[in-house]
């Protein structure tokens, strides 16, 4: 079946500031990165890739982020959230109607709350893994981020969300057990966005790895995965590549394709 036209959007929720290892094993000092998210309308309904850091954030990081909160400084102003930038573009965030979580963790689900009409769609082996005290903890998750009883669709593998190839979840397990990235086909050419399978170009060129991964075996197979899409002509958005998002990334609501991606991607 022929894929629908499809528009792809990426906006900025906030950028945040941490520790280098924490996206490259072995790199000194600190790193600042873009928290993007993503908007798609498919003539059969409008998808949410990841929905940035919660609101909350801005007036008690401590209860948003629990252990992890020391390490992280957030820059997340009114009007960087997922309802405003959707609502700057003229959308109305109520009328979303599926949030594809890459992940569970707090800027990529943390704006899961603002989007409560839409069914959520994500692994379940994340789902799993965010219910689970054990697994919380060793994953970093904050259930207040996600377990908010919205209509969910739990996938184990690939799933073709509309039925024609148009917007597919790959799963890219290892940065969490159950990470999964999209492939989105736009009028020039398939955009895959990355999530934290892979944060920047250097993750996928030098194959290094954060220093706190879930599975660094699985992390390195969902790597070689996101490798071969490229050698098959798909461009890829890395999950917090400030160099790459900041070309790509113009406006509240910046559209997104092969073309401006490809853009993006030439070294200056």
């Amino acid at each position: 079946m022929n894929a629908s036209p499809v528009a792809l959007h990426g906006m900025t929720c906030g950028r945040l500031r941490m520790p280098h290892p924490f996206l490259i094993s072995g790199e000194e000092g600190f790193i600042e990165v873009p928290v993007p998210a993503f908007f798609i309308v498919h003539p059969r309904g409008t998808v949410l890739f990841d929905t940035g850091l919660p609101v909350g954030i801005r007036t008690d990081k401590e209860r948003e982020l629990l252990v992890a909160a020391p390490f992280f400084e957030v820059d997340f102003a009114p009007g960087a959230d997922l309802a405003a930038r959707l609502a700057a573009a003229g959308h109305d965030i109520a009328r979303v109607d599926y949030v594809v979580n890459s992940h569970l963790h707090f800027d990529h689900a943390g704006g899961n709350a603002l989007v409560p009409n839409a069914r959520l769609v994500v692994q379940k082996r994340e789902w799993e893994a965010g219910r689970i005290p054990e697994t919380i903890a060793s994953n970093y998750f904050n259930p207040i981020h996600y377990d908010l009883g919205h209509d969910r669709l739990e996938l184990d593998g690939a799933h073709d969300l509309f039925g024609d190839g148009s917007v597919v979840c790959v799963p890219t397990y290892g940065h969490t057990p159950g990470h999964q990235s999209l492939q989105v086909r736009t009028a020039d050419g398939d955009v895959v966005l990355c999530g934290d399978a892979c944060y920047l170009r250097r993750t996928l060129e030098e194959l290094r790895l954060p220093d706190i991964v879930a599975d660094r075996e699985a992390m390195l197979r969902s790597l070689e995965l996101l490798r071969g899409l490229v050698q098959r002509g798909a461009r890829l958005v890395f999950g917090h590549d400030d160099a790459q998002w900041s070309r790509l990334n113009h406006g509240p609501l910046a559209a997104l394709g092969a073309a401006e991606v490809a853009r993006a991607d030439v070294r200056p």
